[in-house]
Parts: structure tokens; sequence; C-alpha cells
């Protein structure tokens, strides 16, 4: 079949079949990296895709050969219709590095000025579209202005970096690893703005190794390993039906307990464990009061995307330590 003739309910934005990349290393060059290995990967038009691995996995290369700036050994791709690589693509999409290469000294204001000049941005968009990407990213207009990049935190650079990957109102967003190097409230802004990109129907796709904030914003996520994707779905499916309850108590007669919460752990009158969803949450009640006991907690156990990725890297021998 040809790259792009199936057709899809939703338009297809990213589309490659069997990307392969090797790298030759080495003194006599004679050894082989295999960094990408035949990975076939669909984003959809509009949506949020995490692509997520630990460190090594392949995820920059494959961010990078869908961007083009390098090269597949081979498979084939498409990027918003085009062949990977094509320049016709280029003005419709934004690009976040992980490590951003800046001119220190120039000011923020100045380096958006560039940016936007090489996209041919008329001068009054330009006045009407740097300062509405410093009020998105939460940066002041005064320090951008008279702030040299070389001054910049690097907090404030990935900032001044998320306003020039937006600079010419992209179609599609590309991000690695947006949040590195943010603080707590930083992160909490990249999320808001990732979720406002989200609300304008822009197709983002983005590295994390930050799983919680990948599980808060994305509609699908990948896990990237040794180069392969070994599963890509929405969060829904890949962690699959709920079916256990967390609960939470204390005194009462905990043998009673033992029919009822097989994991069963007491400590210092405080008991824990899980909760069949097939067993009666009324019944259960009704046997911990009779016991004398107080339920005060009982929560749906729905697994993390942390504990799925985790138990996906072990499964495969793979080392968690990132």
């Amino acid at each position: 079949m040809v790259l792009g003739e199936e057709q899809t309910a939703m338009s297809t934005v990213i589309e490659t079949q069997n990307l392969h990349k090797v790298y030759r290393t080495g003194f006599w060059m004679n050894q082989l990296l295999v960094p990408l290995k035949s990975c076939s990967i669909k984003i959809f038009d509009g949506e949020t895709f995490g692509l997520l691995g630990p460190n090594g996995a392949g995820k920059t290369t494959l961010l990078k050969t869908l961007l083009g700036i390098i090269r597949p050994t081979s498979g084939e791709g498409l990027l918003l219709g085009k062949p990977l690589g094509d320049r016709t693509v280029k003005h419709q999409i934004g690009y976040l590095p992980e490590n951003p290469y800046f001119y220190d000294f120039l000011t923020g204001w100045e380096f958006l000025q560039y940016t936007a000049g090489l996209f041919q941005l008329p001068k009054a968009l330009q006045q009407k579209r740097i300062p509405e990407l410093l009020d998105l990213v939460g940066l002041a207009r005064s320090a951008a202005q008279k702030k040299q990049l070389r001054q910049y935190s690097k907090g404030m650079l990935q900032r001044v970096g998320m306003a020039q990957a937006l600079i010419n109102d992209p179609n599609v967003v590309f991000l690695d690893e947006p949040m590195s190097g943010l603080d707590p409230m930083g992160r909490y802004q990249m999320r808001e703005i990732i979720t406002s990109l989200k609300r304008q129907g822009k197709t983002i796709f983005f590295n994390s190794h930050v799983l919680s904030d990948v599980e808060l914003i994305c509609d699908r996520i990948g896990i990237l390993a040794k180069g392969e994707l070994i599963c890509c779905d929405t969060l829904d499916s890949l962690l699959g039906p709920v079916d256990l309850y967390r609960v939470q108590g204390q005194a009462g007669d905990t043998t009673a307990l033992q029919p009822w919460i097989p994991d069963l752990e007491v400590e210092n009158h405080h008991w824990h464990g899980h909760l069949h969803k097939e067993q009666n949450p009324q019944d259960f009640l009704a046997a911990v009061s009779k016991m004398g006991g107080t339920l005060t907690s009982l929560t749906l156990a729905k697994p993390t995307l942390e504990e799925f990725f985790v138990q996906q890297l072990r499964q495969r021998g793979i080392e968690t330590s990132q």
C-alpha cells in the first residue's frame, strides 16, 4: 500500500511507515548505531500526541526525522501530505528543540523579530504578534525588550523558545522536552500554553520525561524503546478498565476484612488494600460498620501512566532508571 492511500475519518497530519535510521561510528566507521527501527506512526489533525521513552530510546531522532533535519536510512513518511523534508511545509510548522541555541547578545524582543523575519512576516503583524506571544508564555515585555538572552535563566530561555516556535502561527507544533528546566509554576504555565494551542485546533507532537504532564494533556501517547515503538494508543485503551477500588480505614476487627481485601495491610490500627469492583461497595461498607471499623477512603484504583510505562519497559528487560 502506498503511504497516504488509506482513508480515515480524521485527517492524518503525520504518517510514517517503517522508518529506520542507522549511523556508522568508530574509528573505522565499522560500528553500527541504530536509534530508530521500523517505526510506523500516525498523528491526526488537532490531536496532542506525547512520545515517551527512556534516555537513548530514539525520541529526538524520530522528531528530527519528522522535521526533515535528518534523513531516514530507509522507510518513508508524510508531514502535512508532503514527503518528510519537503521545504514547502516549513512555514506551517513550529519547533522547540530540547537544548535550543540563541544569539546571546540579542534581547528577547529582537530575537523574536529575527525569527519573524525568517518567515517574512510583515512589520505590522510582528508588532502585534510578538507582544501576544510574550504574554502567552509569561515573559514581561519590558524584560524582553531590554534584557539580552545571555542574561536569561533556563526557564526564561524555554519560554522565549516556545514563543519563537509559535511566531508563524503554525498548524503543527513539535516540542522536544518542553518542560525541561522549568519550576512547578513554569510547568503549569507550559501545560496551559499547550492546552490553549489544543483549543485552537493545533496538532502538537512532543517528547517528555514528565509523565504526569503527559497524562494530563495528551489525547494519545506512544512509547519508544531501543528505537522501536512498543505501543501507541489513547490512555484509556492502554491503561485498561478500572476494576478495583482502593480502600482505607481504621480500627475494628480486621480479621473480618480478609475475605473482602485479599491484599489487606494493617499498621497501628489503620488498614488499606484493594476491593474488587464486582464486590458491592455498600455491602462492604455494611461489613466495616458491623465489625466496628471506619472506612476513611474508597476510590477507583486507576493505574497511572508511570506504572504502565515502567511495566512496559521491564517486560522487555529495559533499564527504567532515567
